[in-house]
């Protein structure tokens, strides 16, 4: 009979601990979507959708970068032959919305009369991950968080079909 109590209220424990991180792993993509889409509605652009296929990829890279937190890109030939496009950042205590903030805020850097990236800036003030965000043909997303080995945090995004094609404009 205390088997048959222990058994349930150990499951009891494992279905909750199961719940309260679906719902968090849900308001994160929730995060993500709303931070995305406020950026996308301000140029005119439609809203992302979460695609759990493209979040899987996030997921399983960002793994493998905990160990490290290095701010290296997924292999290109991967993420090109999926046809996604991918913005990293990284640092202590960094945040869903400092990530994307952070991203967004290279529309500074954005000159709309060429549809360029301001040519002659120094590589830290390239627009290249605002412009994915705001990427007109990208119709989805997936990203991660991950809490890395040395306290850092590493937080990537990918975008189906990807953005930043040559001789293309964001919106």
């Amino acid at each position: 009979m205390a088997t048959t109590k222990a058994a349930a209220v150990t499951f009891a424990l494992v279905l909750s601990m199961a719940v309260a991180s679906m719902a968090q792993s849900t308001a994160q993509e929730q995060e993500f979507l709303a931070l995305h889409n406020a950026a996308r509605r301000e140029v005119g652009v439609e809203d992302v959708v979460w695609d759990e296929t493209v979040a899987a990829f996030a997921r399983a890279y960002a793994a493998r970068r905990a160990g490290d937190c290095s701010l290296v890109h997924s292999e290109d030939a991967e993420r090109w032959r999926l046809n996604y496009g991918e913005n990293i950042a990284g640092g202590t205590g960094l945040t869903v919305a400092g990530a994307v903030r952070m991203w967004v805020n290279e529309k500074q850097f954005y000159d709309s009369a060429s549809g360029t990236c301001m040519v002659g800036r120094p590589e830290e003030l390239k627009c290249g991950h605002y412009t994915q965000v705001v990427w007109r043909n990208t119709k989805a997303i997936g990203c991660a968080r991950v809490k890395c080995d040395n306290g850092g945090v590493f937080i990537t995004c990918n975008y189906t079909p990807a953005g930043n094609v040559i001789g293309q404009r964001p919106f």
